[in-house]
């Protein structure tokens, strides 16, 4: 089980009852008292394997820590990062020597020879790396160094800023906060002293008393509000928010994520298993973060007040406290947790909403799918980490619809089973793949390694051709055709069979695929087995099919047809050779605003794009086959695009705006998106937000806020049946 928090606890210096303050807290009044927690009688915990007493100095960036940890015997290596430098070092009490052992990137390794049993005890310091607040998204996704500055500090868990003691681990830390910040760590809140006077530093213990396997601190200027709740089990629940002022006064914000955090807990407690921890933050963040760590979701304080935020990306990063720190992944054998967070958050709300919603999620992890160049496929056995386009198509769309295959496969009881039992067994455990199949083959009662093994070990998807469809009333002929059948007479009801032809290339995929009848107004799905590259299914149908589709509701993992897939801005995002046309500049434009303006375009591209752009001339709109972007001003672009042969900007589809983003796939030229700008400053506010839209097909900017979006319409193919 989860840490357990103090069945009482004692409220010291506010001058208030117990019974008040517990009011307060839950009312979501600021907290700024002492809190003494008093573990019950008789209440015995492991000693941690990791001690740290860390003091921090935001002002400054000086972080000071002393460790003490018991490694396993031997020689044992650990990584500092290189701002800090190493002071004393003792095993037991004596003196010890630290042995450089060399460096990569921005850590630096030491040896000590450490004895069976000992204590090995170090001393550093050093001053740590300034914030930057100009990281994007997609920066932060790659690995940080430890920051800290007066605006908030970021210690992530591999910038190696403590000794990691084993891969897992549990812990206990003292933070002395200087500067007014306030700061945590995932785990357990066992003290906490806010100061007195702003000369008075911040001072707290946390305590993670299961296994993980790292640790995150986060520090800031923030306002802390706080709800006490009671699990279903009887277990405490400390809810909090850590906000800047600013947005702590946004009206019911905090109060409202308190409320959606204690509901998200509640949800997933009853689905998989007891919430394993006994508090849960909302940490706001400088940087255009999401992450989830036990006991904490950090997410960028610039999108904290959009409602999706709440609606959607709380729970997700919620759920992780099941999968990803409950369960810890085997990362050796991929990332399986966040293909499983996003079908149990993302697309069940989507699901909870309307199937439409549910399909249109479906939709755009395919369309994301297809948008990555087909050598930069991998296998999501392969997945590890989100850290670019191509990554997150696999890693979370098609996680994401492995399961949706599954529960389609085995079904809504078996599948809520598996989930169960995985959790049963894995809790606090490092898991990976293998162990997520044997739950669900033992809560199905099925093999299911065809399944797992095509989907984990595969990179890429099936491409499935709905090649014929015959109506046949003859019930003699056999699947082979050992004799001609007798069409079926054309009247709107009869009872016969469809005779089907699937193809897909070689080596087959083993599959279930739904095909939908369809007769005016009536449509029926029949779900067939197909394992070669050639199948021929015959399925009895009690009425006469005008035509046939193939997966219309996109339930199946696969490269869909061209006619389903509309050109979206990830195709530009993820290219590997993108190309880069500044209209004006075309054009010959002199002036402040045309240089201007094609200065902005180079940056806008730089951002938008996952590899360096080229600068290419008017002839690109015609040849190649990597996507271009053309940028510059409404006239420029127009006057380029009639040159080229182009279809002009769709006027009746886009509203007005400031920027305006368009894509087209012309059938004789390489895809194209358009960016049209008032002028350099409207590009360069657009630009920031923009990357945030790779599954879209048309964006509408004004004021650097996005006002309209959308994906143009794709129905996809259907089949005559012959009769």
């Amino acid at each position: 089980m989860g840490g357990r928090a103090a069945s009482g606890s004692r409220w010291c210096g506010a001058g208030e009852s117990v019974s008040a303050l517990l009011a307060r807290a839950c009312s979501g009044l600021l907290l700024w008292i002492l809190v003494c927690a008093v573990m019950p009688i008789g209440t015995v915990h492991a000693a941690p394997d990791l001690e740290l007493e860390v003091v921090l100095d935001p002002g400054s960036r000086r972080l000071e820590v002393e460790a003490a940890l018991r490694p396993a015997a031997g020689d044992f290596e650990f990584v500092l990062h290189e701002a800090l430098r190493p002071g004393e070092a003792a095993i037991d009490g004596r003196p010890a020597r630290l042995r450089p052992a060399g460096r990569q990137a921005m850590w630096r390794a030491w040896r000590v020879e450490v004895p069976a049993g000992a204590t090995l005890t170090l001393r550093y310091a050093g001053t740590l790396p300034a914030l930057d607040r100009a990281l994007d998204h997609r920066d932060v996704l790659q690995g940080l160094p430890p920051m800290a500055s007066a605006a908030g500090s970021y210690l992530p868990a591999g910038a190696g800023w403590y000794p990691r003691p084993a891969q897992l681990f549990s812990y206990r830390m003292n933070l002395t906060v200087h500067g007014g910040h306030t700061a945590l760590v995932a785990g357990r809140l066992e003290e906490e002293r806010a100061p007195a006077t702003p000369a008075e530093p911040y001072r707290a213990r946390f305590v993670f008393e299961q296994q993980t396997d790292g640790i995150d601190l986060m520090a800031g200027p923030w306002v802390v509000r706080e709800r006490r709740a009671a699990q279903a089990d009887g277990r405490p629940l400390r809810l909090r928010t850590y906000f800047p002022a600013a947005l702590d006064q946004v009206d019911g914000l905090a109060d409202g994520y308190l409320a959606d955090s204690q509901g998200y807990i509640e949800r997933y407690g009853a689905l998989i298993g007891a919430y394993p921890f006994t508090e849960f933050s909302v940490v706001a963040s400088p940087l255009p973060t999401g992450f989830g760590m036990p006991t904490l979701t950090y997410i960028g304080e610039q999108v904290l007040r959009l409602p999706f935020i709440r609606a959607s990306s709380l729970g997700h990063e919620i759920l992780h406290n099941w999968w990803g720190n409950g369960v810890l992944v085997d990362y050796a054998r991929g990332n399986w947790s966040e293909g499983l967070t996003t079908f149990m958050a993302d697309y069940a709300y989507k699901e909870a909403e309307a199937p439409a919603s549910a399909r249109e999620m479906r939709l755009g992890w395919l369309r994301d799918f297809a948008a990555v160049p087909a050598g930069d496929h991998q296998a999501l056995a392969d997945f590890r980490s989100r850290t670019h386009g191509a990554a997150a198509a696999v890693g979370y769309g098609k996680a994401a619809m492995v399961f949706v295959m599954l529960r389609d496969t085995i079904g809504e009881e078996a599948f809520a089973r598996g989930l169960r039992l995985f959790w049963e067994r894995a809790r606090f455990r490092i898991a990976g793949w293998p162990e997520l199949q044997r739950a669900f083959e033992d809560a199905s009662g099925r093999a299911l390694d065809v399944f797992f093994r095509q989907w984990l070990d595969r990179p890429g998807g099936p491409t499935i051709e709905l090649a014929r469809a015959q109506w046949l009333v003859d019930a003699g002929t056999s699947a082979a055709g050992a004799r001609s059948p007798r069409p079926a007479e054309a009247t709107g009801s009869a009872a016969g069979r469809l005779r089907v032809v699937l193809t897909q290339p070689a080596p087959a995929y083993a599959l279930r695929v739904p095909l939908e009848l369809a007769a005016g107004d009536r449509k029926e799905t029949h779900w067939v087995e197909i394992d070669a590259a050639r199948t021929v299914r015959e399925l009895a149908v009690d009425f006469l099919p005008e035509s046939l589709s193939l997966d219309p509701e996109l339930r199946v993992w696969r490269v869909p047809a061209a006619s389903q897939l509309p050109p979206i801005l990830r195709q530009w995002m993820v290219a590997r050779a993108p190309r880069l046309v500044v209209a004006d500049s075309l054009l010959a434009a002199e002036g402040a605003q045309a240089a201007g303006l094609a200065e902005a375009a180079v940056a806008l591209a730089e951002r938008l794009f996952e590899r360096p752009p080229r600068r290419a001339d008017a002839s690109a709109l015609r040849g190649g086959g990597e996507p271009v972007l053309l940028v510059g001003s409404a006239p420029a672009v127009a006057r380029v695009l009639e040159q080229a042969g182009l279809p002009p900007a769709p006027e009746r589809a886009l509203p007005e705006g400031d920027v305006r983003v368009w894509t087209l796939r012309p059938a004789d030229a390489p895809p194209l998106a358009v960016v049209t700008a008032r002028d350099a400053a409207a590009l360069q506010a657009a630009a920031r937000p923009l990357p945030h839209y790779g599954g879209q097909s048309w964006l509408v900017f004004a004021d650097g806020r996005l006002r309209a979006r959308g994906v143009w319409e794709a129905p996809g193919p259907a089949v005559a049946v012959e009769r």
